[in-house]
């Protein structure tokens, strides 16, 4: 059984024999990191923000960081499987926290540059020291100053002032298993200059139902004008462990669109965190998250309305089933000089057996007093009166009740742009509700 010492203790051995040289910045970087995550050790249930979520389960296992990568890659049908059709992506793809070059589309046209971490430490890039480890808080998230500890791989993400990409972004992450527990620790940079735009899909799946840890960290950066919209899909392994956290930056008239989507992951912990830095910015978080057994989804997203005349708009929605768990805690913060904030806060969870259970905590804190801020949360079952209403037309029950859990869905899958993208989760739903038992005659709210 691992507990924090375990994990000090190895970073301290990554830190003193890195796998790959970094100048001393970075080397800084990742002792403070370190150096804060022993003082904090893994969250508890006393802690506010993990209250309803126990990372026990976590420490049960012993997970070692693959500081290689693997000789036997990734076979080509497993990659079609989980990637796109390359003529219509720039893909990049990450094998166990390694960037897989052959498995990837490294040519880019001018004014966008896509880069794996560790050769762009290794050159010293001045656009990654001013950025890195500059928005993610090491200093308030354990996991996040994990990841910082380990810092060694990802992607970085370049697109020069004015310039707009024609094609989707994928940065692919894949877990295998070799017969070790390995843990990956993916660190991604996304920097977009003035009036730039682009679309970049993150997606982290599993290979096969092996017990693996996933600790990702992404910080995305939006200068003027700016236009960024980012999809992260997570399909781990039933048996994985994910953590994940996006901090996202915008300056003045910046557009950022993230949209996030869970399906696998046995303990599955998703972080949001948005500062709307600069007048006129435009925020949208949209997720969805099914789960089912004993899967436990837990999303938690912070909007910082840090300056005036801005809009945020967010809605999430989760689906579950069995005795699976789920945890949405939404924050919308408005500072004193925030004035003329729009801000609009929706979530909802349907429950499809009597078991399946969910905490919801949507918070709003305003501290500028010219404000349209609304939020809400809403938790029930499939109408049966609609059932009825479908079966009257002729429509079997059970696709009644398919049809009625993906109309809600619909509301969340219906905003992705990136039509193959859109299609392939459908699909994905599809699949997932042809496996998954849903209960009749649950009582009803209040009864």
């Amino acid at each position: 059984m691992a507990d924090k010492n375990t994990y000090t203790n190895s970073l301290k051995d990554f830190v003193s024999h890195p796998v790959a040289t970094a100048p001393s910045w970075v080397t800084d970087i990742r002792m403070s990191a370190a150096e804060r995550f022993a003082e904090q050790g893994f969250p508890t249930t006393k802690n506010e923000e993990w209250r309803f979520t126990r990372v026990r389960p976590l420490l049960q296992h012993d997970f070692t960081v693959r500081k290689h990568a693997p000789p036997d890659g990734l076979p080509d049908d497993q990659l079609s499987d989980l990637a796109f059709d390359d003529s219509a992506f720039h893909r990049f793809v990450f094998v166990d926290g390694h960037f897989a070059e052959y498995l990837s589309s490294t040519e880019c046209p001018a004014g966008l540059e896509i880069r794996s971490l560790r050769r762009t430490l290794e050159s010293d890039d001045p656009l990654v020291r001013q950025n890195l480890g500059k928005h993610a808080a090491a200093d308030r998230n354990p996991f996040v100053a994990l990841n910082t500890g380990y810092l060694f791989d990802g992607a970085v993400v370049h697109i020069a002032r004015g310039v707009s990409v024609d094609k989707p972004i994928h940065l692919l992450f894949v877990s295998t298993s070799d017969g070790k527990k390995l843990m990956s620790q993916p660190r991604n940079l996304i920097v977009a200059e003035e009036l730039a735009r682009a679309t970049v899909v993150e997606s982290y799946h599993g290979v096969g139902d092996t017990v693996y840890f996933t600790n990702a960290v992404t910080e995305a950066v939006l200068a003027q004008g700016a236009h960024i919209e980012h999809y992260k899909v997570q399909k781990e392994s039933l048996s994985a462990y994910h953590v994940a956290s996006l901090s996202a930056r915008m300056e003045r008239d910046a557009r950022f669109r993230t949209q996030y989507v869970s399906i696998g992951g046995a303990l599955v912990r998703n972080d949001v965190v948005a500062v709307l830095d600069g007048e006129g910015v435009d925020c949208r978080l949209n997720g969805l998250y099914v789960a089912n057994g004993h899967q436990h989804v837990d999303n938690h997203t912070n909007i910082e309305h840090a300056k005036p005349h801005c809009d945020s708009h967010e809605l999430y929605k989760g689906i579950l089933a069995g005795r699976a768990r789920g945890v949405f805690n939404g924050k919308i913060h408005v500072h004193p000089d925030a004035q003329k904030t729009d801000a609009k806060q929706s979530n909802g969870c349907m429950l499809l057996s009597e078991d399946a259970q969910i905490n919801t905590n949507p918070q709003l804190e305003i501290y500028a007093d010219d404000v349209k801020c609304t939020h809400g949360a809403f938790v029930g079952q499939i109408d049966e009166k609609a059932v009825f209403y479908l079966r009257s037309r002729g429509i079997k029950s059970t696709d009644a009740r398919h049809m009625l859990v993906q109309a809600f869905a619909n509301e969340v899958l219906e905003r992705i742009e990136v039509e193959p993208l859109r299609d392939r989760l459908a699909t994905d739903l599809v699949a997932w509700l042809s496996g998954t038992r849903i209960d009749t005659g649950l009582p009803r709210k209040g009864a």
